[in-house]
């Protein structure tokens, strides 16, 4: 399949030419016309239709520089995906393969491993795609068969510099060689691909094969992994299934420390935050990159392909192995116009621009809640620390949460910044150091809106989280006011976990609403000027400016009065009937 926005230029095109041939400028001239359409996009249209199989290309005749496209019709497009999705991995197949692997690692073994072996299989899988395809086209531009093999290893044809003994196919032939093998393998494609260094020295086969029943595990898995190709199989899909891996895993991981952000609470904050194509997108508290992939998803649905890749994605994360399995889920996505780092955001900020910090249009975290040990006299050694902290303050030893606020505030631009941080709800009303700093960031207007989520959403945690938006260049009708909503209520229950809530579309959309519409609704949000704010000591806890109503349930009067009486009747006979056994028992 195409996407949704190329789908309908198909069908323009095909308004105008059936299944007669055009010209790139044929396209070009309708798609302008119908879609107001650039030529850089009208390539990357026709470049879809052709990977998806709804377009034939031939050489033109009269200039073999060009070419000539003909569209296929609905039905042969209809014939085509039935028989492609005979032997096509589906979402449930793909779903169904990852769960008998995370059922046959079970706690035993690191999941890495699982989405080691999908990321390996899928660019092992896409390299032989590429070769098939450049080949063919080599035969088609009259090369011999030798020639065209050796044109179709070219780099120029592929997303990753991969010998051909280095395929999947070629380590899996000898299982006994297996941890070798892909140590040796990942050892070379690092060397050959530097944008993958830090997923392979992530992952080592042969420590992890020390124990002679991962060696057997390993072997398994590799052959799970082997019973489906996955090249045809669409970045949301594989997307989506990593991303199903990191969710099935996360109860277990959240018990070593390591948070998960449900991906409901991520659409909800990405959809306020609205990024477009061209603006920058910063995560400092990078994790799986699940912000990233979502701000990119955004625009991808709104706009398509080539605009969500006009999007500067950037992020850092501390943890060397979770950097890998960040990296590995933006290639899984197919998302190559990401730059990330390796450090500890707070102490040395990666992303620099001239003599300060680099700054961004939107910038969006969920930061490790209450972290301890950034107090002053540690902030105060870090890289553009007068920058970034000395402005509002510093935050007490035990918890840095407004520490990642003020950071993130230094890293949006003063043009059009947004800032999305989901956060501990306590930092909403401590004192002491914590509203020193809340007191300063709310006396500059920064604060846009305050949303109180519902409890039992983290898998970490119990605690009903917070997001706070923040904002470098408000409305003019926003300002000198927050908004205030209370989303406690809107959740459903978790389908998978039965401990846990989520966010359902419907809460997601009306929380977004009542954001953009910025207005009271009785119970649920409420516009608050500054000087109510001063007035309450600068607390923003939510509840304190609007609280949830109560339902009410009508009652009928005269129906409860039988109730009542027939209750009253029913009482008398069981205390004569007690009655009556007790004297039958006195008199026996």
């Amino acid at each position: 399949m195409v996407p949704k926005w190329v789908e309908k230029r198909y069908k323009e095109l095909w308004n105008s030419y059936k299944d007669s041939p055009f010209r790139f400028e044929d396209a070009a001239d309708v798609l302008r016309k119908k879609m107001k359409d650039s030529e850089e996009q009208v390539n990357v249209i026709l470049s879809e239709l052709r990977k998806g199989g709804w377009l034939k290309v031939d050489f033109d005749p009269e200039d073999a520089r060009k070419r000539i496209y003909t569209l296929k019709s609905s039905e042969e497009i209809i014939t085509q995906i039935l028989s492609i999705n005979n032997s096509k991995l589906t979402r449930s197949d793909l779903e169904g393969l990852l769960k008998k692997a995370a059922d046959l690692i079970r706690t035993r073994v690191d999941y890495a491993f699982i989405l080691f072996l999908l990321f390996y299989k899928r660019i092992s899988d896409k390299w032989e795609n590429e070769f098939e395809n450049a080949y063919k086209e080599a035969i088609e531009d009259g090369l011999n068969e030798e020639e065209a093999k050796e044109e179709a290893k070219n780099s120029i044809y592929h997303d990753f510099d991969i010998s051909q003994d280095l395929l999947w196919e070629n380590i899996r032939k000898d299982p006994a060689r297996l941890p070798e093998n892909f140590s040796k393998a990942m050892k070379i494609l690092a060397e050959r691909n530097p944008e993958l260094k830090d997923v392979f020295e992530n992952v080592d086969f042969v420590q992890f094969t020390t124990n002679r029943e991962n060696v057997e595990i390993l072997r398994q898995l590799v052959e799970l992994f082997s019973a489906k190709p996955l090249h045809h199989v669409s970045p949301d899909i594989l997307g989506d299934a990593y991303e199903w891996i990191l969710r099935y895993f996360a109860p277990q991981k959240a018990k070593e420390g390591e948070v998960y952000t449900p991906r409901e609470v991520i659409k909800l904050i990405v959809e306020i935050l609205s990024p477009r194509p061209g603006e920058s997108v910063y995560d400092p508290a990078l994790g799986s990159s699940g912000m990233l992939i979502a701000s990119y998803k955004y625009v991808k649905d709104e706009k398509g392909k080539s605009e969500a890749d006009k999007l500067f994605l950037f992020g850092q994360e501390a943890n060397h192995k979770t950097l890998a399995l960040s990296e590995m889920n933006l290639f899984i996505h197919d998302i190559r116009n990401a730059q990330i780092a390796l450090g500890d955001t707070l102490l040395y900020p990666k992303f620099k621009e001239g003599e300060g910090i680099k700054t961004f249009d939107v910038v969006i975290a969920n930061p490790p809640w209450n972290q301890d040990g950034y107090a002053e006299e540690t902030l105060k050694k870090a890289e553009f620390w007068r920058e970034r902290f000395n402005k509002y303050g510093f935050p007490p030893n035990q918890s840095a949460d407004w520490a990642w606020i003020e950071h993130m505030l230094s890293s949006a631009n003063n043009r059009n910044g947004r800032v999305g941080v989901v956060i501990d709800n306590g930092c909403l009303f401590r004192s002491g150091k914590e509203k020193a700093i809340r007191t300063g960031i709310v006396k500059d207007d920064l604060i846009d809106t305050v949303i109180l989520l519902p409890e039992k959403l983290f898998y970490n945690t119990g605690a009903p989280g917070a997001i706070i938006i923040l904002n470098k260049n408000k409305q003019k009708e926003r300002k000198g006011t927050i908004l205030f909503i209370n989303a406690s209520k809107e959740y459903e229950q978790h389908p998978e976990v039965r401990k846990l809530n989520r966010l359902g579309d419907e809460h997601i959309n009306k929380i977004v609403k009542a954001y953009r519409e910025f207005t009271n609704i009785d119970g649920f949000s409420m516009v608050v000027a500054h000087e109510k704010i001063k007035e309450n000591d600068y607390n923003l806890n939510v509840t304190l400016y609007v609280f949830p109503e109560e339902e009410t349930e009508e009652i009928d009067i005269e129906k409860e009065w039988e109730e009542a009486h027939k209750i009253e009747k029913e009482l008398k006979e069981i205390e004569k009937k007690i009655e009556d056994y007790l004297l039958e028992l006195k008199e026996g």
